[in-house]
């Protein structure tokens, strides 16, 4: 099995409890997140969703698509969400918030091992690849994230904006490229 370590940090000018339901409610991210193909809830939680198992469908910009199920470990509302994945991945994932009333921080660390033979087989070479391909989804989510809240998204460098000028004071180029801050 080939193993990965992603962190994704997302700074959003939108209300931390905006940003966490919007994250928090993983059944509707095919609405806005390109990529996220398929969620579906395969078994129910407690009331704040610990022990749920999700079911989820991811494609990006490399013709594949990865399915797996995750379980919700733990959720401690407006900071943290963690889930352990298993199928064609298997590990752990992680949301963890900060922020208030106007911007919220969102980091997703993702540390998982692959069980497609396939990858496995390939990782040696393919790895950056592969690294480019989550890095893609995850833009993906950050420009979604944008149009669903209105509000300007910058990940990795990149700033989004929901329409375009929308955020001049946040993005140099409001359509994602380079983060314009000096």
């Amino acid at each position: 099995m080939a193993e990965y370590r992603f962190s994704t940090t997302w700074r959003v000018d939108a209300p931390l409890a905006a940003v966490w339901n919007a994250i928090y409610q993983v059944d509707v991210w095919p609405d806005w997140w390109k990529g996220a193909e398929r969620t579906v809830e395969v078994e129910c939680g407690d009331p704040h969703g610990v022990g749920a198992l999700h079911r989820y469908t991811w494609k990006g910009a490399l013709p594949y698509r990865l399915s797996f199920d995750m379980r919700v470990l733990r959720v401690e509302p407006m900071h943290v969400l963690e889930g352990r994945a298993s199928g064609a991945v298997e590990g752990d994932g992680r949301w963890s918030f900060a922020g208030d009333a106007e911007r919220t921080i969102v980091r997703y660390d993702w540390h998982i091992r692959t069980h497609v033979r396939w990858m496995n087989w390939l990782a040696p070479l393919a790895r950056p690849l592969f690294k480019w391909n989550h890095d893609v989804v995850m833009r993906e989510g950050a420009r979604g994230l944008a149009q669903l809240l209105g509000a300007c998204v910058e990940a990795d460098g990149r700033s989004f904006a929901p329409v375009a000028g929308a955020c001049r004071a946040c993005c140099a180029d409001p359509q994602g490229g380079p983060a314009g801050r000096g």
